[in-house]
């Protein structure tokens, strides 16, 4: 997928893989299903990123999600859930008056490989 602004998707640091903020698209059009359906993409999105860099969700050691919506943060904490399982990486939440593309969710992360 091709950034929408003038970054890098990816930046390998040494053992660490950073990410920058994943929206919940799919073929370049956010997906259905609000911030559930939106944070769901996104984390699949994310966790292709971090494959194509040898990582994977479980390498993940700190998340940042924004939310269009604080009243999301329920939904946003199943969808966290359902793809992070029993792993618990360190993580903020925050509320911002607004994401690229209308989204209601996006997500960064820093994953490590260990050597």
């Amino acid at each position: 997928m091709a950034p929408i602004g003038p970054y890098s998707p990816v930046v390998e640091a040494g053992p660490w893989v950073v990410v920058s903020g994943q929206l919940g698209t799919r073929d370049g059009v956010l997906v259905p299903g609000g911030a559930r359906g939106q944070l769901t993409q996104a984390l699949a999105n994310l966790a292709g990123l971090l494959a194509e860099h040898g990582a994977s969700l479980g390498h993940v050691v700190k998340t940042t999600v924004y939310l269009a919506d604080i009243a999301d943060y329920g939904a946003m904490n199943e969808a966290y859930v359902a793809a992070f399982g029993d792993h618990r990486p360190a993580r903020s939440a925050v509320a911002v008056a607004g994401l690229p593309m209308g989204a209601a969710v996006e997500v960064e992360a820093w994953a490590y490989r260990p050597a």
